[in-house]
């Protein structure tokens, strides 16, 4: 089969990316093999440790990078039940295995859901890792309540744009963060207000005290988000550990974990037209390289169409 792999140990360096032939995955236990229709990926995780180690911390020197897959059941392994052969799947992948920037992967049954064939495959693998980490940031981690007010810091990314959303279904009033050109997509996805980082604006003032912070951008914006958590409310990051923390609320970083029944859940909003993800550019799997050299201030989630 043809897999977008890497050789270097350790390189972050996306130049390394080849498109080449590559053995068939071999389903374990309790395993599918999914035949990829689309793939998706995140900038950084060529520097990601999972990358280069697998589960039992040896170290891996080729890799197939990608961990969002939206495509068809090809085989079942030992044991697998809940799936069969040409069933319609989305899903997340596990971290220290082989990715799905290929024609086929091995994945875990259990990190996926079924698809319905009314969602296309190039807009269903914008959803898995982006669509549960804003779930999880907001229900797993704030308990975001209706009447509550969301700050959410790069409200036109991937996760930013679903978490504008879902903290809008969820009753909350959403500001979002980012730039200036941004602007009339995160209003449009749901926020009653938006302020431009870059512009010199703001947000401690244009925001005031919040019960939720969503953080995925780091740095001084983080640090200086601490500050805007109202009593017993939370900030939340998949950025990085915060150094600073609300005088009387939570902090909290954490990893996106697969969920079946969240990630089904995501999937029925979409079908029914309640949830929107952010596709950006789709190229093709002999452009992955080309992909993730380019992703950096690209809007939406590049996504990898392989067959």
């Amino acid at each position: 089969m043809k897999a977008v792999r890497i050789h270097a140990n350790g390189s972050r360096d996306a130049e390394g990316l080849t498109l080449e032939e590559a053995p068939y995955p071999h389903a374990s236990e309790n395993d599918v093999i999914v035949r990829v229709r689309a793939a998706a990926f995140t900038p950084g995780e060529l520097s990601w440790p999972g990358t280069w180690a697998d589960r039992a911390g040896r170290a891996r020197t080729t890799v197939t990078p990608g961990h969002e897959v939206s495509g068809e059941v090809a085989e079942l392994g030992l044991g697998t039940t809940g799936l069969t052969v040409g069933q319609r799947v989305v899903g997340l992948t596990d971290w220290t295995r082989d990715g799905t920037l290929a024609e086929y992967v091995a994945v875990e049954a259990r990190n996926l859901a079924p698809l319905p064939a009314s969602v296309p495959h190039t807009r269903a693998v914008a959803l898995p890792l982006a669509g549960l980490t804003a779930w999880q940031a907001l229900h797993d981690h704030a308990a975001v309540r209706p009447g509550q007010s969301v700050l959410v810091h790069g409200a036109a990314g991937a996760v930013g744009s679903l978490a504008v959303q879902l903290a809008r279904e969820a009753g909350a009033r959403v500001v979002g963060t980012g730039r200036e050109r941004d602007r009339d997509a995160v209003l449009e996805a749901g926020a009653e207000q938006f302020v431009a980082l870059a512009d010199g604006e703001r947000f401690e003032e244009a925001a005031g005290r919040v019960d939720v912070v969503l953080d995925v951008i780091g740095g001084e914006i983080l640090e200086r988000s601490a500050a805007v958590v109202r009593p017993g409310g939370t900030l939340v990051t998949v950025a990085e550990p915060p150094k600073a923390r609300p005088a009387d609320g939570r902090a909290v970083f954490f990893v996106v974990e697969p969920n079946r029944e969240q990630l089904a859940g995501l999937v029925e909003r979409v079908r029914d037209g309640r949830l929107v993800p952010p596709v950006g550019p789709v190229r093709e799997l002999a452009d992955t390289r080309d992909a993730f050299l380019a992703k950096k201030g690209t809007p939406g989630k590049t996504v990898i169409q392989v067959a």
